[in-house]
């Protein structure tokens, strides 16, 4: 095959631009991680996109605003938006404003909403060290969150699986949507 050829095909596959989305400690770094690992894509820890102010506040447990928020749900977009050849980013998009945010910047994003109950959540959030986000947090941030609507680009799986069943249907479901 020319080159000339090749070039078509490649600009016919889709690249995935992807959210791993819930609350802190749905596993949104580890899951999001595996699965830009099996699609090929670079992987972002949206929690490192941040401004220093939102980190700080989180750190001291207090709930960002919306206000906090929109800055850094522009800056997930605009890396989701420009990534070329696709990317994975942990972010938790907890309200639909927030996903729809980042969908006007980077409109073919495909989200994956890791959902759990409380207890699972706060045993993984108990079980860490070293994150910012501290459990007291979970409380308000289950109270924001509004989970992935079935008109959403998106689905939602279930945390309590094995980490490598999540990964499997976290990268067919994105597959079959991009």
């Amino acid at each position: 095959m020319s080159d000339a050829d090749a070039a078509p095909i490649a600009e016919e596959r889709a690249v995935p631009h992807v959210v791993v989305m819930g609350v802190s400690g749905s596993g949104k770094t580890t899951i999001g991680a595996l699965i830009a690992d099996e699609l090929g894509v670079p992987f972002v820890d949206g929690d490192g996109l941040h401004p220093i102010e939102n980190v700080r506040k989180m750190a001291a447990g207090t709930p960002l605003t919306d206000e906090d928020r929109w800055p850094w749900l522009q800056t997930v977009g605009e890396r989701l938006a420009t990534s070329g050849g696709g990317l994975v980013i942990a972010c938790s998009a907890l309200r639909r404003v927030y996903r729809n945010a980042i969908l006007t910047e980077a409109p073919a994003t495909v989200f994956v909403h890791l959902a759990g109950t409380l207890d699972v959540l706060r045993e993984r959030m108990e079980g860490r060290s070293g994150h910012f986000m501290p459990p007291s947090l979970l409380a308000s941030q289950l109270e924001t969150l509004e989970p992935l609507a079935d008109d959403e680009p998106g689905f939602v799986l279930d945390i309590a699986r094995p980490v490598d069943e999540l990964v499997r249907q976290a990268v067919d479901g994105v597959r079959a949507r991009v």
